[in-house]
């Protein structure tokens, strides 16, 4: 009886412990909404500086969805205020942040907003 507990106490820990090691290595897509942003001079801005932030594998800038897509490395991350603030600083204006778990590639692909 007792050996069955031990047993499934030991099955559950080594269940949640390997699924918080997927979340922490799963890697997320960041998307912003962003208004103002009309020109290919605007989008290089925006690609340069996030390309140099060492929590972003992938920087893609759509002008006419209006969206900077981020791409996290494994277990970094970069804060909704460090995207916001910077996006404000380049003269834009941020209106939406949300963290979405497809791939970056397949946000970059999706042509609806």
């Amino acid at each position: 009886m007792n050996h069955s507990i031990i047993l499934s106490l030991l099955g559950a820990w080594l269940f949640l412990s390997g699924s918080a090691r997927a979340a922490t290595e799963r890697t997320m897509t960041v998307k912003t909404t962003v208004d103002g942003m009309v020109c290919s001079f605007c989008a290089q801005g925006i690609v340069a500086h996030f390309k140099k932030h060492p929590a972003v594998s992938n920087v893609h800038v759509d002008l006419t969805r209006k969206v900077v897509l981020l791409e996290e490395k494994k277990g970094s991350s970069i804060s909704d205020k460090e995207i916001t603030e910077f996006i404000k600083k380049s003269g834009f204006e941020p209106k939406k942040v949300e963290r979405v778990s497809e791939s970056f590639e397949k946000v970059k692909a999706d042509k609806k907003s």
